[in-house]
């Protein structure tokens, strides 16, 4: 049943056209805010975001390429939510640019909720803080969604559950509400940091999972990396102030065992990819789409020397991506780090 009346989702990926199928159950219309004029007549022409995720889409999602247009099509009415599609890397100068445009729907109260996963590799900052930048102003508005969700599944409308993370309990409330459907359910929460740095860092843990992979380890393998990784991704935590049993939820835990054992995942998809020889610059030039675990790595890195963090597989996966390291050799040196027990 519609009960609202227009979002709008600001980047056309393939999660931002997702979650655009899933609010256009509840609002009368969608409107998703294109760059690209290839995206821009896909959708207004044949109700498909072809580029990035091929898939009818429901004729109430509109796409829109100039900030003029998005007010016509909102036609009066308010618009009572915001989406942030935009890669992490892009966030600064994206709101820089497009400040006022975006402040005018913050000034009326609206929720705006983040989609991006990963870390800025040059001030090694997580989207939160890249947003507070712009809009500190408005920080209990700004909520950030992450979790066990592909977008083709999404828009098969395969049952899907996700954390929401946010400072204001009637901000996090509204925004559920406006998602909640009969296969998309959301999950509040205040701990932004652990929602984010799961969201960012099962993205580098799926790239390994596609190295380890791609050499033919199986399952055995599999899981020791992923348990290994979840220790690793505490460690993080700890430097952010981050919940502990946020890693074991559907931000954490959840989003890393689907990233690292689908073959749907962009990032394990890469370390297959990795794995064959392939050079990791020529692959993510060769493709569209973002692998933000490829940037998150190096963040990542620097953060655990920033802070000294213990992270074997980090570095490692670092190692591979940025200083030309064989991903056999980084395995076996792994492999060899001594391990004292499970408590450390």
């Amino acid at each position: 049943m519609i009960k609202y009346k227009v979002a709008l989702i600001i980047g056309p990926g393939a999660f931002g056209t997702a979650i655009a199928s899933v609010l256009a159950k509840n609002f009368e219309r969608v409107i998703l805010k294109v760059r690209s004029q290839d995206v821009y007549d896909s959708i207004k022409n044949f109700n498909e975001n072809s580029v990035y995720l091929p898939g009818k889409l429901s004729p109430n999602i509109l796409p829109a390429k100039t900030w003029e247009e998005v007010i016509t099509l909102a036609n009066s009415s308010k618009i009572e939510l915001v989406i942030s599609g935009i890669p992490t890397s892009a966030i600064k100068s994206y709101y820089e640019e497009n400040f006022k445009e975006v402040e005018d729907y913050l000034e009326e109260d609206v929720p705006f909720v983040s989609l991006s996963k990963g870390i800025d590799s040059e001030t090694l900052e997580l989207p939160d803080d890249l947003l507070h930048h712009n809009f500190s102003k408005y920080q209990d508005q700004l909520c950030f969604l992450s979790g066990p969700s592909f977008a083709q599944e999404i828009l098969s409308e395969q049952i899907t559950l996700v954390s929401l993370a946010g400072r204001s309990r009637k901000i996090l409330s509204r925004a559920a509400e406006m998602f909640n459907s009969h296969y998309f359910r959301i999950v509040p929460t205040y701990d932004v940091k652990g929602v984010l740095l799961g969201g960012a860092l099962k993205n580098v843990l799926a790239i390994a999972g596609g190295i380890i992979e791609g050499f033919g380890f199986n399952h055995n393998t599999r899981a020791a990396m992923i348990t290994r990784g979840i220790a690793e991704m505490l460690r993080y935590g700890k430097v952010f102030n981050a919940r502990p049993e946020t890693f074991y939820g559907l931000s954490g835990m959840g989003d890393l065992i689907l990233t690292t054992t689908s073959e749907l995942s962009r990032n394990k998809s890469f370390g297959l990819a990795l794995a064959k020889g392939r050079a990791p610059k020529e692959i993510i030039e060769s493709q569209r789409t973002t692998v933000e675990g490829y940037k998150t790595t190096k963040a990542v890195y620097l953060l655990a020397e920033k802070y000294q963090i213990r992270s074997h597989i980090f570095v490692g996966l670092y190692n591979v991506l940025y200083k030309g390291s064989d991903p056999a050799a980084e395995i076996k040196r792994i492999m060899q780090v001594p391990i004292s027990s499970e408590l450390d």
